[in-house]
């Protein structure tokens, strides 16, 4: 009965408290130490849910912290493989330029202009084929915008482009 009345108001007036205290066969004192007793185990028990609520929350970001860190570790890795072979592409001397400013890189035109234009017109003509490559993707010309070496790799990486 006690238990049914904590659920309906967790606090006790003095009405109440001496009406139960009567059907009960107990002292008006002791239904009063018998709520306060239950109040604060409620209480302790909202706690252990609120903390095992907010453990789980934290042990997820860990997680999840964790998996970004993977995430960055493998694009760290990525972009030193990119600028290893961008690296090894300049030392090589393996950029033939085509008679229209396009550049060859792995196979592909990469066709260079300059900031006025969007993306390429279809102009740069891989070397020996005659024709117009279906694999044409525009590089802004970085030294008209004053990038650096790495802003290329960075601009590559971006777009989700190898540079073989």
């Amino acid at each position: 009965m006690l238990e049914l009345s904590f659920r309906e108001e967790r606090k006790l007036e003095t009405g109440r408290k001496v009406h139960l205290a009567s059907e009960l066969g107990l002292d008006p004192k002791q239904v009063a130490v018998w709520f306060q007793n239950r109040r604060a185990r409620h209480k302790s028990k909202l706690l252990e849910e609120e903390f095992a609520k907010l453990k789980q929350a934290h042990d997820a970001a860990i997680l999840h912290k964790c998996h970004l860190e993977n995430e960055v570790l493998r694009l760290k890795e990525r972009l030193v493989v990119a600028e290893d072979e961008l690296t090894r592409l300049r030392s090589a001397g393996n950029h033939a330029v085509s008679g229209d400013g396009g550049d060859v890189m792995g196979g592909r035109v990469v066709c260079s202009a300059s900031p006025s234009s969007s993306f390429s017109t279809g102009t740069c003509q891989q070397p020996g084929v005659g024709g117009v490559d279906d694999d044409l993707i525009y590089v802004p010309d970085v030294t008209d915008f004053g990038y650096s070496d790495n802003s290329v790799v960075e601009w590559f990486s971006l777009y989700g482009l190898g540079l073989m």
